[in-house]
């Protein structure tokens, strides 16, 4: 059976920009194995698939190497597939199941809001390998369930970053969330995000880290919603909201290829 699938720019108002994910629409559950082929065979950051349930939609993520717990630009580009395709209505909320619980996505023009856990990090003290891996000096250095978080002196050192791919792989954990305040006019914060050990050394456009960024930067800066300019190689506009122990996050998605996926579910 033929399974429609799509690649949709999240976090993007136009083509070629933000992070592109796969979104795969299926009938029923497939096996995680084929799930992963998928993946791999994609080879986005991330590729999502979704079945539907009682009340909403069955969601699981997929790097091109592992299956992962959370994934924000996927979600999003899952929701506006949804919506783009009618098996939500325009006015209705897409409605997901995940390994991190229930998550939710509506519309609020221009934007696609999604309610997230939120996931504030505490303060550590850096590991040795990860001063190694990054360099330079850091303002603040955090962690939570899946992620370290390094704030950075300067905007400059966070864009000339180079970091060891293979030394933050072996930190532990998922990856390493890097940030500082924003030099940029009607941004609040910059960010990257490398995950080397699932497969993506440097996330595009990132949602998930939302849930620790946006608590953070709206205590720091005592503000309640705040934005930030993810300064990858195609670079990303995202704005955060915390709400208690939720985040809103907002962004965009355009949709770039449609088709089926002739190597259908198992």
């Amino acid at each position: 059976m033929d399974a429609p699938i799509f690649v949709v720019d999240a976090f993007a108002s136009r083509e070629f920009t933000g992070n592109p994910a796969g979104v795969c629409l299926l009938p029923r559950p497939a096996s995680k194995a084929w799930m992963q082929r998928v993946a791999a065979e994609m080879k986005h950051a991330e590729t999502a698939f979704l079945s539907p349930t009682a009340g909403g939609f069955r969601l699981r993520w997929f790097s091109p190497t592992t299956e992962v717990d959370l994934c924000g630009h996927a979600t999003l580009a899952s929701a506006h597939v949804l919506w783009e395709t009618g098996a939500v209505p325009l006015r209705g909320e897409a409605r997901f199941f995940t390994r991190s619980g229930p998550l939710t996505a509506v519309r609020r023009a221009p934007f696609i809001e999604l309610d997230f856990p939120a996931d504030p990090c505490t303060e550590v003290n850096a590991p040795a390998l990860l001063k190694e891996a990054i360099g330079g000096k850091f303002r603040f250095v955090g962690q939570n369930r899946f992620d370290y978080l390094i704030e950075l002196d300067s905007p400059q050192h966070l864009r000339t970053l180079k970091p060891d791919f293979e030394k933050i792989a072996a930190v532990g954990g998922r990856g390493v969330i890097v940030t500082s305040r924003s030099d940029l006019r009607g941004f609040d914060f910059l960010v990257r995000f490398f995950a080397p050990a699932s497969g993506v050394p440097e996330d595009p456009a990132t949602g998930s880290i939302q849930c620790a960024l946006g608590p953070y930067w709206s205590d720091k800066l005592d503000k309640k919603r705040v934005r930030s300019f993810q300064a990858s190689a195609r670079g990303a506009v995202l704005e955060a909201e915390p709400a208690g122990d939720r985040v809103h996050i907002y962004g965009r998605a355009v949709t770039v290829l449609q088709g089926k996926l002739r190597a259908g579910p198992s």
